[in-house]
């Protein structure tokens, strides 16, 4: 009968040197606290610079109370090795149980120096990466929080304006309704007391008539007699009854189902988690804007020295902080509110850019009427959009579908058109009304252009000396040929803009004001108190601030007019 081996010789077979790890280990440095291998004790040993003790790695020296942690199925043992495949430290006893037969073991109190690499590539993406990501991302959602509060509030407001508005009506139909019945009703009153007058007026002079024959009876006048003529015929003849139709009221039956879809809807509540992204989408109000009224008297915010050389032409809001500006140079710059000039793009052709637009996605666009095309800045690198053939692009602006809107001119100066290009491709063209009568002046005066927040495109035609508003579809909606003001002269619209409330602002140049129009072309207000001098461009950024450049000032000057 073989003699029985210690289990630790056992798993001693099993173990590798830490120097060559292919060899089974026979020795322990207790110096540098490394196994060996028979080969590699020499070496080990040669480097004479320490002072190595080199034992039988049976008898080597351990501290198993301080360093070996205790068996958790056999508490009277301490665990001095590590089984690689079932990932445990393990004790003599349960190597000697058979459990961990055939698998590889090392010394336990290599595990920790093995693990420390692991600690550290842990702990530095926890703290660089992953906290802060979480952080980032709690931040994220208070905001979204206080967004949602503000959001919630802005719909309830809306809701109840939409129901004082709709009670102001009812409260209006009511009243016409209750006068009208009460006019109809003095109407009816004079023709029956008419009628009532003349009544009495016949009986008292019937009620005289029978007086005077009693007398005739009692009397043998002949004087008397004689002159008495009968008025029974006239008496037997009625007068003519007046009839009236009794007016009716006829309540319509309330559809409750119509009244909900005139009253307005909301937008369903989308929410969507993304892997990289947590995005929440928020409902909007599709019928119940929230109002925000016009100030009495528009307050001048801030002044932008721009630095153009002789004039400053457009504007375009990249954020409520930054604003694009192009005037006469091929030098496109972009300025905060401060003034500092935060970045400067030239054109690609080097010739003055007519006008300038920001995309959703926060790109720049231009249109370069000399080349006759439509360019886009992509990472300050300018792409063109479209090359046009027989058409000049003057100005420009982006929609909220994301597509530009570019009015042209014919080359020979004889048609005028507005285009609407996704991407480069040619969606829609809008030039004609519905009599085939030209919806714009032709000639390469400029023609500003915005999208209105109802879908409607608007045109400050300068020539025509009319801001011409159109559907999404193209149809003449109406034209706003300036207001009747004696204190103004003949209108000059150039620069032209909308806001959330789908207001249509619109620049007088020669008139040195702002004309405010509602959506329907109704004139609201002007703003000519902030000492504009030649307004040309307008530009409205989401909070409603108005900027205007100065042509010969070469200044931008936001103003709150909300």
């Amino acid at each position: 009968m073989p003699p029985v081996m210690d289990p630790l010789d056992r798993a001693q077979v099993l173990l590798l040197c830490d120097v060559c790890q292919t060899a089974a280990l026979q020795s322990h440095c207790e110096l540098c606290q490394i196994n060996l291998c028979k080969a590699c004790v020499g070496e080990h040993l040669s480097d004479s610079s320490k002072r190595h003790k080199v034992v039988p790695y049976k008898h080597r020296t351990t501290t198993p109370n301080l360093n070996y942690p205790k068996c958790p199925n056999h508490t009277e043992k301490h665990c001095e090795l590590y089984c690689e495949k079932c990932d445990i430290p393990v004790c003599s006893t349960c190597i000697s149980s058979g459990k961990h037969h055939g698998h590889e073991f090392k010394d336990i109190l290599q595990k920790p120096n093995f693990m420390k690499e692991i600690f550290k590539t842990d702990l530095k993406e926890l703290e660089r990466r992953i906290l802060p990501t979480y952080e980032e991302i709690s931040s994220y959602l208070y905001s979204e929080k206080v967004k949602l509060e503000k959001h919630y509030g802005k719909l309830t407001s809306a809701v109840t304006k939409q129901g004082e508005d709709w009670h102001r009506e009812i409260n209006i139909i009511v009243n016409k309704q209750k006068s009208e019945i009460d006019e109809m009703k003095t109407k009816h009153l004079a023709a029956v007391n008419k009628q009532e007058k003349e009544i009495k007026q016949i009986t008292s002079e019937v009620k005289q008539s029978i007086f005077d024959l009693k007398k005739l009876l009692d009397s043998n006048d002949v004087s008397l007699t004689s002159g008495y003529k009968s008025r029974n015929a006239e008496f037997r003849s009625l007068p003519p009854k007046v009839n009236v139709s009794l007016p009716s009221y006829s309540p319509h039956q309330i559809n409750t189902e119509q009244l909900h879809q005139m009253f307005g809807s909301l937008s369903g509540l989308s929410i969507t988690t993304e892997e990289h992204g947590y995005t929440m989408k928020t409902p909007e109000a599709v019928s119940c804007p929230p109002v925000k009224p016009l100030l009495d008297e528009p307050e001048l915010i801030t002044t932008i020295d721009t630095g153009y050389k002789n004039s400053l032409y457009n504007v375009t809001c990249l954020s409520d902080e930054e604003i694009w500006t192009c005037g006469d140079d091929e030098i496109m710059k972009l300025y905060n509110l401060q003034g500092k000039l935060l970045k400067s793009i030239q054109t690609k052709s080097g010739n003055w850019p007519q006008d300038i637009a920001v995309t959703r996605s926060g790109d720049l666009v231009y249109t370069d009427p000399n080349t006759k095309t439509v360019n886009i800045v992509k990472n300050e690198q300018i792409q063109e959009v479209t090359r046009l053939q027989g058409w000049i692009p003057y100005n420009v602006c982006s929609t909220s579908s994301g597509d530009l809107l570019v009015t042209m001119d014919s080359e020979n100066d004889k048609q005028s058109k507005v285009v609407r290009y996704s991407g480069s491709t040619e969606k829609q063209t809008i030039q004609f009304d519905s009599e085939g009568k030209p919806l714009y002046s032709s000639g390469s005066s400029g023609k500003y252009i915005s999208e209105n927040k109802n879908l409607d495109i608007c045109v400050a035609d300068h020539r025509a000396k009319a801001v011409v508003v159109v559907n999404q579809a193209g149809k003449l909606r109406f034209r706003y040929t300036g207001h009747a003001s004696t204190t103004k002269g003949s209108f000059n619209p150039v620069g032209i803009t909308t806001d959330s409330q789908s207001q249509i602002l619109t620049a007088d140049q020669h008139n040195h004001c702002i004309h405010i129009l509602d959506q329907d072309g109704q004139f609201l207000r002007y703003i000519d108190n902030c000492d504009l001098q030649f307004p040309w461009g307008l530009s409205v950024d989401t909070r409603d601030n108005l900027f205007v450049t100065e042509l010969d000032s070469v200044r931008v000057k936001k103003i709150k007019y909300m």
